[in-house]
């Protein structure tokens, strides 16, 4: 699943992240255009217990989460 939270300020980017996880995604995306949001996607991401890789892109970032 994609989350294409861009343009989002925090913290919307993780209560869109937090809808997904409680639906029981075990991969997800999520789109970020800022730092703020990068770090509380992946520290949120993190406590859930789902490993995190980040891709830099030209709009941001692109985290891939997926449950550990």
């Amino acid at each position: 699943m994609e989350i294409d939270a861009r343009g989002l300020s925090c913290p919307q980017p993780v209560i869109e992240t937090k809808k997904a996880i409680d639906k029981k995604h075990t991969q997800l995306t999520v789109l970020v255009d800022n730092v703020a949001a990068k770090e509380n996607v992946s520290r949120f991401a993190t406590a859930m217990k789902y490993s995190i890789q980040a891709e830099e892109t030209d709009y941001g970032w692109k985290l891939y989460l997926e449950k550990r």
